[in-house]
């Protein structure tokens, strides 16, 4: 995730209320928070530097999914880039985020055009529902680098660094996404091509933590990328 003007903390006592119906017209599950955010990043040597920032979009009035398991929670216009991907930019990366927020917030976050923030989809705790808020063929702007943005999908993950909540089913529905999209797009299951938030260079973020379980993430991606028909 980018930062926010506020703290996350701040933003749960005023924005959760007046984000539930937006989650309940998604139907995703509410999730109370425990709190608690670590900021730190490493920057991963050997990858190119960002560019120069793209313009934000005009709106989208096709509101159908790109992956059909996911319910449409549009993200405002002002929070991502119209594009032609993969035409226009090759879709080379996954990246994987934690929200550190309860998703009702982050819903209401990306909805407002003065945080210059998305992500493509965003999965629950529970791991029982996905919403996509920009289209693939968009560029959502999720990583720090625009570079990197033109050129991956961003997956938000309901949870915290410092008290995580990575569910079994959380990390089966992530990684039957995560196969799709490299099977659309060729992207090789590998850790060069599937990054955390933290391995963006020039990141400011820790996500999705070190207790992430990167070798049964992949394990699961693997598996569910051998089971599509390309």
């Amino acid at each position: 995730m980018e930062d926010s003007p506020l703290s996350r903390r701040q933003l749960l006592g005023g924005a959760a209320g007046a984000a539930g119906a937006a989650l309940a017209a998604a139907g995703l599950p509410l999730l109370t928070s425990p709190g608690g955010e670590a900021k730190a990043a490493l920057p991963v040597p050997g990858r190119k530097a960002p560019a120069a920032a793209g313009p934000p979009a005009t709106r989208r009035t096709d509101a159908s999914v790109d992956y059909a398991p996911a319910v449409w929670v549009e993200a405002s216009e002002s929070n991502y880039t119209v594009s032609d991907r993969p035409e226009e930019y090759p879709i080379e990366y996954v990246v994987i985020h934690l929200t550190t927020d309860i998703l009702p917030v982050m819903f209401d976050k990306f909805k407002d055009p003065a945080e210059r923030v998305s992500a493509h989809y965003m999965i629950s705790a529970t791991g029982t529902r996905i919403a996509q808020c920009v289209r693939e063929r968009d560029v959502a702007w999720h990583s720090g680098s625009v570079w990197y943005n033109h050129r991956s999908i961003g997956i938000e993950h309901e949870g915290w660094t410092d008290q995580p909540v990575y569910t079994d089913k959380m990390y089966e529905t992530s990684a039957v996404l995560t196969a799709t999209i490299c099977a659309k797009y060729d992207v090789p299951v590998d850790r060069d091509h599937i990054l955390g938030h933290v391995e963006v260079p020039l990141s400011t973020h820790d996500d999705p933590g070190t207790v992430w379980d990167w070798d049964k993430y992949m394990n699961l991606v693997g598996t569910a990328r051998r089971r599509i028909r390309t």
